[in-house]
């Protein structure tokens, strides 16, 4: 662990000294997430506490089934907690909360739709000024790799370029919340990496609040500034590692110690 105590990252640490002079943008607070069942109650959540810095990239990893995915729907204000609080950006959660870019597992794009049309979708159903949403739905394309490629449908395109698309459908209200649920999960691993780097050099541009659900312990120390670690059912938090790696990140850096030394970290909280 010496190699992480060594650690020094100049964003990071501008990062959350700013976080410290104003409100969280997500902050979790004794959450509690209980299903009824024929054999009684059901726990999936309980205890849940942290809190998210505006701009700040958080993942969460933990064992399949601890809540990880119910956590995300919760925050969207798509799925109601039994108990606790959640505030985005100060204000309660208690509905399904617009102002936000949700990437799901698939990237249910409308086949009827171009890429660029798919993108737009966020402006037509919001009435933001169409003009302006294209000049950035092709900005978001180009940084993603995809430029040229905005007239195409989305049967033409392979499973990692319809996950851009949809990462930059998700991006286009400039809402400032990015939640993702293991949007990657089923992509090849060069793919993942090409998508990771991608997603990087957009999150670093943006700088919304991004918070990624996976499964991957290697994608959430490369894309993270904090790793939440989830406990087996009933989910809790149980670490909170900061990943004090400095940005931008590149392929060399999964080689390095102190990469290592993180991934390490993570598994042993989680067990594995």
């Amino acid at each position: 662990m010496d190699a992480i105590a060594t650690l020094s990252s100049h964003d990071n640490s501008v990062v959350a000294e700013s976080n410290k002079k104003r409100p969280p943008a997500i902050s979790v607070n004794r959450l509690a997430m209980r299903y009824k069942t024929s054999d009684g109650d059901l726990v999936a959540l309980e205890n849940i506490n942290f809190e998210i810095g505006k701009g700040e990239f958080i993942s969460v990893v933990g064992p399949s089934g601890c809540g990880k995915s119910t956590l995300l729907t919760i925050i969207a204000g798509l799925v109601r907690a039994t108990s606790g609080i959640v505030t985005v950006h100060g204000n309660r959660v208690t509905e399904p909360i617009s102002d936000l870019g949700f990437v799901f597992q698939k990237d249910l794009l409308l086949e009827w739709r171009s890429v660029l049309g798919n993108i737009l979708l966020q402006a037509d159903v919001r009435g933001l000024p169409r003009e302006e949403a294209k000049r950035k739905a092709l900005l978001l394309l180009k940084q993603v790799g995809l430029e040229g490629f905005e007239n195409r449908n989305p049967w033409e395109l392979s499973g990692g370029m319809r996950q851009r698309v949809a990462i930059c459908r998700a991006l286009l209200p400039s809402a400032g919340i990015l939640l993702m649920d293991e949007p990657f999960g089923a992509l090849d691993a060069l793919t993942r990496d090409r998508i990771n780097l991608d997603l990087q050099n957009i999150w670093s541009t943006e700088r919304p609040t991004a918070l990624l659900i996976t499964h991957s312990i290697s994608e959430a120390v490369f894309l993270s500034d904090r790793v939440l670690v989830m406990s087996s059912r009933p989910g809790r938090i149980i670490d909170d590692v900061r990943i004090d790696l400095p940005r931008p990140r590149n392929a060399s850096t999964r080689d390095t110690a102190e990469f290592v030394a993180f991934q390490h970290r993570l598994r042993m909280s989680i067990g594995q």
